[in-house]
């Protein structure tokens, strides 16, 4: 069988979607049912992936890989390779590509809170995945708050969508390929320095938040949550990993200076995953004030590496992190306060929520997330 999967989201410095696309190949490359597959890439430029081209071939489709590149010219070049079958990772799908297709749809925020996103974007997106959704054979997705999103918001039938949790770990330790991008403060943070040890590392109380700032995730709020434990504690830090997305735009460095904490309060628009490695190993607590996820892989990764997290009481939250996060109510600052000092200082309060850990962790797994993709994959074909 051939399947071919659009991976333009390994391009470039990979975010969810790409991670998630990259943990699956990387189990597929040692499956021992997927060798009797061939998969073939296509991307824009070489993907950022290490697999044996035997079984991997790529395919570098010329252009800037937005909607005209997945629609127009991926079509043209897919149907020369003879697929059996299609893998979307992300949203969307190849509506001229006449083979079965799958598409996986992590959450529907644009449907969902279409205030989030531009006028534009918001249409672009939406309209892209119904129309995914309709000619899809069948729809992955990665938590059962999202399948009931997906029937809910988008007319789906229950039977067309497979929940298949992805696996969850802190990233691998590899060589940096890009110096990170800092904020003012970046001469305090680069590899080596005295002063980010001091500050953000060793024995010094860490948060730590990874994430694309959308205004849903709350970023400002989470450092006017932490200013009162930063003028308490002048060793604690907070760092925060992510790009900012946020329509309208937030002022992020507006919010640090606001509150004073500019000596204490880290913006890194991106990381490598050998330096994101370390800021998680350093942590002692994971904030993620998130209103809307369709799953939150960040906090689970921060309990694979033994940080206790502090999230928003949400649905998906409880379903995913389950008794190993503490919850806090939407817009309590005070209580978001209160929350990050148990998981900094408490240390029996600590113990207990990672104890928790293992549990929520368990169903998180990559060797049964891409087996059981794979599976789906197989079936649309037969």
């Amino acid at each position: 069988m051939r399947i071919g999967i659009d991976a333009r989201e390994l391009a470039g410095h990979a975010t969810g979607a790409g991670r998630y696309l990259a943990g699956l190949l990387g189990e597929w490359a040692r499956d021992a049912r997927a060798p009797r597959h061939e998969f073939v890439l296509y991307a824009a430029e070489p993907p950022a992936a290490t697999l044996d081209a035997r079984r991997f071939a790529s395919r570098v489709v010329p252009g800037t890989p937005g909607t005209w590149w997945e629609q127009v010219r991926l079509p043209a070049v897919a149907a020369r390779d003879h697929l059996d079958v299609w893998f979307s990772p992300a949203y969307s799908i190849p509506l001229r590509l006449h083979v079965p297709r799958v598409v996986a749809i992590h959450d529907v925020s644009f449907v969902a809170h279409p205030e989030w996103f531009g006028a534009r974007e918001g249409i672009r997106r939406r309209w892209l995945c119904r129309a995914a959704v309709e000619r899809a054979a069948a729809i992955v997705t990665i938590s059962e708050f999202s399948r009931q999103e997906i029937r809910q918001r988008l007319g789906v039938p229950a039977g067309k969508i497979h929940v298949i949790p992805p696996g969850v770990e802190v990233p691998s330790h590899q060589a940096p390929a890009t110096r990170p991008q800092l904020d003012g403060n970046s001469t305090e943070l680069r590899p080596g320095s005295p002063n980010r040890q001091r500050r953000e590392g060793g024995s010094h109380p860490r948060v730590l938040f990874v994430g694309s700032i959308f205004n849903r995730r709350h970023v400002p709020d989470l450092i006017r949550a932490f200013a009162p434990i930063a003028r308490a504690h002048p060793g604690a830090s907070l760092a925060i990993v992510g790009d900012n997305r946020s329509t309208p735009l937030e002022d992020l460095r507006g919010a640090i200076a606001a509150e004073g904490v500019q000596a204490q309060v880290f913006w890194h628009e991106y990381v490598s995953d050998d330096r994101l490695r370390e800021l998680y190993a350093g942590a002692r607590a994971f904030a993620f004030l998130s209103e809307y996820e369709g799953l939150g892989l960040t906090p689970l990764e921060a309990l694979a590496a033994g940080v206790p997290a502090v999230l928003l009481d949400t649905p998906v939250a409880r379903e995913s992190c389950q008794d190993a996060a503490l919850y806090v109510p939407p817009n309590d600052l005070a209580a978001t306060t209160r929350a990050l000092e148990t998981a900094l200082f408490d240390n029996p309060a600590r113990a207990r929520l990672l104890a928790a850990a293992p549990v929520a962790l368990a169903k998180y797994d990559w060797p049964r997330a891409a087996r059981e993709t794979l599976a789906v994959l197989e079936r649309c074909v037969s």
